[in-house]
């Protein structure tokens, strides 16, 4: 067991070394300059003083060779200093640390979503005895696959919002504010799981075990939730760290539908003025929560599955 965290905590450092790395390079060699941007207070200004420019240049490390930049900035993210916008001066860390909690209760509840409507299709589908019910449950997953998130937004909002009075359309005021934007995320993850889950349960059930099951007498109902779930949950239990990535990189359009202030706000305001250090201050929160949600994630598989941490041992 020691070596199986030992490896996956290896795993989780060379992914979020390997985010800042890829974020830091790509940013750095999209055209525009960060330090006029500064000097021009978000808007990129030809009038400014060169001088001026070679100073905010100096202040920032900008003048130095790339990979003296590349170092000093990791050394600042370890230490948890992620540098300063250059719109308006305020410390990125402070940025995301306002606007983290509302798009995590955000991320967090869409998951609760995609994996409640999820597994609710797939086990249905799997434990009913009508084709015609079957068949229907299996193709709502391609169905919500296919339906982009934006469109999925403003037809809850038609509906629940305009027309029912239900929820709230716009803004973060309580809980009731963030059902449907929750929703909204949900309906393609939710296909995802429900279309993985599904398949791995029709495998699952046609294991010899499962026939030694029923031969004792076991109940339709025993085999399916008591059996063949936990054995079929390992497959499907795989893509809720990836489905967690995604959520969080789908809220840019989810709070921009939604009029929502959190980091898909604070994203798409800067990417849109250049504004590097914000940018790659998100990238690197954003693979920090999805390299502990995979971690969580391997630390319960070996609860479903114990060989997992002994075929580890033996590589």
């Amino acid at each position: 067991m020691g070596r199986y965290l030992a490896r996956r905590l290896l795993q989780a450092v060379v992914v979020l070394w390997a985010a800042f790395t890829v974020s830091f390079a790509v940013l750095y060699v999209l055209p525009g300059d960060p330090v006029a941007i500064m000097a021009g207070a978000g808007t990129q200004s030809s009038t400014t003083d060169p001088a001026q420019l070679a100073a905010l240049r100096h202040q920032y490390g900008l003048d130095q060779p790339l990979a003296v930049q590349y170092w000093d900035k990791l050394v600042d993210a370890l230490h948890g200093d992620l540098g300063r916008s250059v719109v308006n001066g305020s410390p990125v860390s402070t940025i995301i640390k306002q606007n983290l909690p509302a798009t995590l209760q955000l991320t967090l509840l869409a998951l609760a979503f995609a994996v409640l409507f999820g597994s609710a299709i797939a086990l249905c589908a799997t434990y009913t005895r009508a084709r015609w019910l079957r068949q229907f449950l299996l193709t709502l997953p391609a169905a919500g696959v296919s339906l982009p998130s934006f469109w999925v937004g403003l037809m809850l909002l038609q509906l629940f919002s305009f027309r029912l009075h239900v929820f709230p359309a716009f803004g973060n005021n309580g809980v009731r504010s963030l059902v449907l934007p929750a929703l909204t995320l949900a309906v393609a993850s939710s296909a995802v799981i429900a279309q993985l889950l599904a398949k791995s349960m029709d495998n699952v059930l046609s294991e010899p075990y499962i026939e030694t099951a029923r031969a004792k007498g076991a109940s339709r109902l025993r085999i399916h939730f008591r059996h063949a779930l936990r054995n079929a949950a390992a497959p499907a239990l795989t893509i809720l760290g990836v489905t967690f990535g995604e959520l969080i990189t789908n809220a840019v359009i989810t709070e921009t539908v939604f009029s929502r202030t959190g980091l898909g706000s604070v994203t798409a305001q800067a990417v849109q003025a250049e504004n590097i250090p914000v940018v790659q201050g998100v990238v690197i929160v954003s693979a920090v929560a999805f390299v502990l949600v995979n971690l969580a994630v391997d630390l319960v598989y070996p609860l479903l599955d114990p060989r997992i941490v002994t075929a580890g041992a033996a590589r």
